[in-house]
């Protein structure tokens, strides 16, 4: 009888599918890029762990993030804008030293989104033909530096103006560029 209901308890357990999935390759390459950089940082700085002090590294760390990581940050918020609160899923388990995969498993549990946060893809700048880019992203290109081009009208503006900046952000590129 004891036997019985102890192979009915391992068949019940076998059939029931796992709470915990394990991120596969690629997946959630925003929260677990952000997050490495984001407790390496916390390690350089010599950062109390304990949840109040990554709370308040992490809404700094935010404040200056851009593009996906800043979309990464809306979802935890940890952003003025943000309309949920999900912030101590990270500190926490960070206070205690938790893997970023493992805590990035946790917020896709909560949160979706979170997860399906890709970055874009980085243009090759020193082989790359930029008359053949969209103005899209040479506009990109020139975001990701920090600049802006007023004034400009025409795709040959911009090209110039990417051309003008580049030793200054992108120096290895510029000096293997042929074309300029």
């Amino acid at each position: 009888m004891i036997y019985l209901s102890g192979l009915s308890v391992v068949l019940a357990l076998a059939l029931v599918p796992s709470c915990t999935e394990a991120l596969k390759d690629g997946e959630c390459e925003v929260c677990v890029g952000f997050l490495e950089r984001f407790y390496q940082t916390l390690q350089d700085n010599d950062v109390k762990f304990d949840s109040d002090s990554i709370e308040k590294a992490l809404l700094k760390s935010c404040k200056e993030a851009k593009g996906k990581e800043n979309r990464f940050c809306y979802y935890i918020g940890a952003t003025s804008d943000a309309a949920t609160k999900i912030i101590n899923e990270v500190s926490k388990p960070m206070s205690n030293h938790v893997p970023v995969e493992k805590i990035c498993e946790k917020l896709k549990k909560k949160d979706s989104q979170i997860c399906e946060l890709k970055y874009d893809k980085q243009v090759d700048l020193s082989s790359v033909d930029l008359k053949k880019l969209k103005v899209k992203d040479l506009k990109k290109i020139l975001e990701e530096w920090g600049e802006s081009c007023k004034g400009c009208v025409e795709k040959s503006d911009f090209i110039r103006k990417i051309n003008e900046l580049m030793p200054k952000y992108a120096p290895n590129a510029a000096k293997a560029r042929t074309d300029l």
